[in-house]
């Protein structure tokens, strides 16, 4: 495999007539963030635009995008942008870049459009959509797209066949291959075997299962289950889904009708979400099921059940505020909560600390390793060999995953008989060519994280959450020292504040005098020390003296006045 690290690779090369270009701006060696640019004649094709949530040593970030540095002085030459599905992921981040050229054609199938026109309508964003459907061929400046059908957790999903003037390029989006999906819509492998038949000289398959051996259950298995355990329960019902998982909340509503059991909805997204897919016929609500938040204290707890958002924890969510106490619906002893979803990658210690919160509460809480409430989206490592075999193509670039799952992915690739030589295992920013059937990495782009923080984007940056990190994690001391430049002397100070620390101010008066005898020597010895200097030398003697004495780093802020 040729195995890439983009911070080491040199810029790409001007791109040579015929030749396409492919650059990742996000998904790979991470669950999130999808974004490629295809790259030929001079226009551009970007394939998804989605974002990254944040982990805990990010501190107060709402969302990451890609970064759009690669293509902002070039938004005139985007033909359009590809969304496969309506998946956070990989639709989250076009408002962000609609923000800079709001007239890029957005191109999709009719529910994933739909989902994100609802979100850009929050944006105050109208934006230009074109509805494609499998089969469908269009044409976007030089990439002519054939969509295929592929089955995934949201119904709609698309793969896209790319061909170009130098080779075709098919890109899955997220996929498996469920034959007995509720809605009854399969991955479609004839039109994969047909592609394969034309050739493909390029694969980017998604990776995030890539690891595990076998086939992905079919969803029809989980609502047996849900049936069952709804049979047993005698109080409340709170089931935890994505708010984009309508194949999901289909097997609630049907499970709830089962047993006479209304449900509501419970968050801003998931309402959103179920209106647009009831209204486009996605989701099948059976007459007078439905109830208002509003009206829920009136019902019998027997005879509820309540669909909500913050299955991974996100501390906003309606079921994060439920285990907190802080939701107008209470958790109470014999509630069952149900949380039918799989665990994102660092999302962990947020989920766990919802599921302990909401036992305390007495609740009864099911989840994916106590239970079979949930089966993935994504294809295992069986579904991907098929794939493979199928399609047989000249190089292949896994996509969509962390490193381990693009490894995997790879792998998979080379005992299918692709070539190691043909396989790339790329970063975010690594710049891949296509020119007569082969595939190499000509260079890299920089291709950093983009923070949303409340109303800023971009303007966060690593150093700032390493501060954050620091302030949260190991406490704070600010210094405040006068000096007489001419005399030497110490006027005033230093006064020691500490925030975060477990220990008495007083602890600090043995650091003290040593501050002003190190401020009395740098005067005395330079009278031309700068203030900035002086304050390093009270930096260095606390941090030193914090480090040996309480065992900790804490940020120090010095700050020396002069008389």
């Amino acid at each position: 495999m040729t195995v890439t690290a983009a911070p080491g690779i040199s810029a790409p090369p001007a791109l040579e007539e015929g030749t396409l270009r492919i650059v990742a701006l996000g998904g790979l060696g991470e669950i999130g963030r999808n974004m490629a640019v295809f790259e030929i004649d001079g226009k551009l094709l970007i394939v998804d635009c989605g974002v990254l949530f944040p982990e805990e040593t990010q501190p107060g970030v709402d969302l990451i995008l890609p970064d759009f540095s690669y293509i902002e002085d070039r938004l005139d030459d985007v033909v359009g942008v590809v969304l496969t599905h309506g998946h956070e992921d990989h639709i989250g981040a076009v408002p962000y870049l609609l923000r800079l050229k709001a007239d890029i054609p957005l191109i999709g199938s009719q529910l994933t459009l739909a989902l994100i026109e609802a979100k850009l309508q929050e944006h105050r964003i109208k934006p230009f959509t074109f509805t494609v459907t499998e089969g469908q061929v269009e044409s976007f400046g030089p990439f002519e797209c054939e969509f295929v059908a592929v089955n995934h957790s949201i119904p709609d999903a698309l793969a896209v066949f790319i061909r170009t003037a130098a080779g075709n390029v098919l890109h899955t989006g997220d996929f498996k291959m469920d034959q007995l999906p509720l809605d009854g819509r399969i991955t479609d492998l004839r039109a994969f075997a047909r592609l394969g038949q034309e050739g493909v000289d390029l694969y980017m398959a998604d990776s995030t299962n890539a690891d595990v051996p076998g086939f992905t259950t079919a969803e029809r298995e989980i609502g047996p289950v849900l049936e069952a355990l709804f049979g047993k329960v005698k109080k409340r019902i709170i089931v935890a889904s994505f708010s984009s998982h309508i194949h999901r909340v289909q097997q609630v509503l049907d499970a709830a009708a089962v047993h006479n059991r209304k449900v509501c909805f419970v968050g801003r997204s998931m309402v959103r979400n179920m209106a647009i897919a009831e209204k486009l016929g996605y989701l099948n609500v059976p007459a007078g099921i439905l109830v208002d938040l509003k009206n829920v204290d009136d019902m019998p707890d027997d005879q509820l059940v309540l669909m909500s958002t913050g299955s991974q924890g996100e501390p906003m969510a309606a079921l994060s505020r439920m285990a907190n106490g802080d939701h107008r619906i209470r958790v109470g002893q014999g509630d069952t909560v149900i949380l039918a979803s799989s665990l994102i990658p660092g999302n962990e210690n947020a989920v766990f600390r919802v599921i302990n919160g909401l036992m305390k509460l007495g609740a009864d809480v099911v989840h994916k390793g106590n239970a079979k409430i949930h089966v993935s989206g994504h294809a295992s490592a069986g579904e991907l060999l098929y794939t493979y075999n199928i399609l047989k193509p000249k190089n292949a670039m896994p996509v969509h995953g962390e490193t381990r799952h693009l490894i995997a992915n790879g792998k998979l690739a080379e005992a299918t008989g692709v070539p190691a030589q043909n396989v790339i295992l790329a970063d975010d920013g690594t710049v891949v060519d296509l020119r007569d059937g082969k595939a190499r990495v000509v260079g890299a782009v920089e291709c950093g994280f983009v923070y949303v923080d409340g109303s800023s984007v971009g303007e966060i940056t690593d150093t700032d959450l390493k501060d954050r990190v620091i302030l949260g994690e190991e406490g704070f001391i600010s210094v405040i020292t006068v000096v007489n430049r001419s005399t030497g002397t110490i006027v005033s100070g230093p006064e020691v504040h500490a925030r975060g620390f477990a220990e008495d101010d007083a602890v600090f008066d043995e650091i003290k005098p040593k501050i002003s005898a190190a401020l009395q020597e740098a005067v005395t010895s330079n009278k031309d020390h700068t203030t900035h200097q002086l304050q390093q030398v009270v930096r260095r003697v606390v941090g030193t003296w914090v480090n040996r004495r309480l065992r900790r780093r804490p940020m120090i802020v010095p700050v020396v006045l002069e008389a």
